[in-house]
């Protein structure tokens, strides 16, 4: 069954704001990491989502797919390199990984790829 990803991803991005009203500390330093980490430096942003697609895949976790799967492409990446990406996890992480990139990776794609055309 598709999941609407971009419930998933509003529900994301709003939760930080809420929780921020409550523990706005921990969730500035959060996203004070987020900022150093994923600043363009040696690599640029896109191959850093595209690093993050794989680890959301390996790791299984749901939310970091559709956020990464829509900030690579706000980056620039394409459907071909978000795929290949999430192949890479598949090679370490076997079934698992492959189950997540093709049902909810593949449901991001299908729902984010037309913001970006």
């Amino acid at each position: 069954m598709a999941r609407n990803v971009r419930e998933m991803l509003n529900d994301f991005v709003n939760g930080l704001g809420t929780l921020r009203e409550t523990n706005e500390e921990a969730v500035d330093a959060f996203m004070g990491l987020l900022g150093a980490s994923y600043s363009p430096k040696a690599l640029d942003l896109k191959t850093k989502e595209l690093m993050s697609i794989a680890i959301g895949c390996y790791n299984r976790c749901e939310y970091c797919i559709v956020y990464h799967c829509y900030k690579a492409f706000e980056a620039g990446a394409t459907k071909e390199e978000i795929l290949e990406s999430a192949m890479v996890s598949v090679a370490f992480g076997g079934g698992p990984s492959m189950a997540y990139t093709v049902t909810l990776l593949t449901d991001c794609i299908a729902e984010f790829e037309k913001d970006f055309q």
